[in-house]
Formats: C-alpha cells, sequence, structure tokens
C-alpha cells in the first residue's frame, strides 16, 4: 500500500471519481501491524478501490479534519468528499473490514 507522503498528493487523491481508502495509522500502533497483516488479500479483493496510508503523527491537521479519533481507521473519499469512515474499533478483523468496503456503494 503507498504511503501518503504530501498533502498535496493527499488532496489529489481525495478529488478523483473513483474510490480511494485511506487507512490512517501510525507506526507505533500495534492494531495497525495486525491490521497490515490481512490488507493485501482485502486490497486484491476490491480492484475498483485504489488503497492508501496516511500517518497520523505526520498529517494532524488532515486526521482532524476527518474526525479520526483513533488508529487505525479507514476512510473511504470520492469527488472530494468523505464517503465513509471505519472507526477504530471496527477496524480490527477481515470480516469487518469486508463488509465495510462491501457497503460502499
Amino acid at each position: 500500500m503507498e504511503r501518503i507522503q504530501t498533502e498535496e498528493q493527499y488532496r489529489q487523491l481525495t478529488q478523483g471519481d473513483e474510490w480511494t481508502v485511506i487507512k490512517y495509522d501510525a507506526t507505533w500502533c500495534p492494531d495497525c501491524k495486525t491490521l497490515d497483516k490481512f490488507m493485501d488479500g482485502i486490497i486484491e479483493n476490491n480492484p475498483d478501490k485504489k488503497f492508501y496510508a496516511l500517518d497520523v503523527e505526520q498529517f494532524p491537521n488532515i486526521s482532524e479534519e476527518n474526525d479520526v479519533r483513533g488508529i487505525p481507521s479507514l476512510l473511504v473519499y470520492r469527488n472530494g468528499e468523505k464517503k465513509a469512515h471505519l472507526h477504530s474499533k471496527f477496524a480490527k478483523t477481515p470480516t469487518q473490514i469486508t463488509e465495510y468496503l462491501d457497503s460502499i456503494e
């Protein structure tokens, strides 16, 4: 999963007309590392979506702007709008994430 490096890159990615999923995380987060263990399969099963990761400590303003209060969180964007937000307490298993992504239309 490609990591977002600049705020400009974040703004460009979220403006597109494709579904863009951003995983908000941090290097020290154990739940984020657990999520990483099964994200490849989820990405493979969702070819209609683009996946990226964003470090909340590197981009605190973006995290605050999107009401990210826990990590890992998965947010989905399209056409410059946040369309869905899977909060950290619901982003712990492959089943939870798969059901969340399947519900997005």
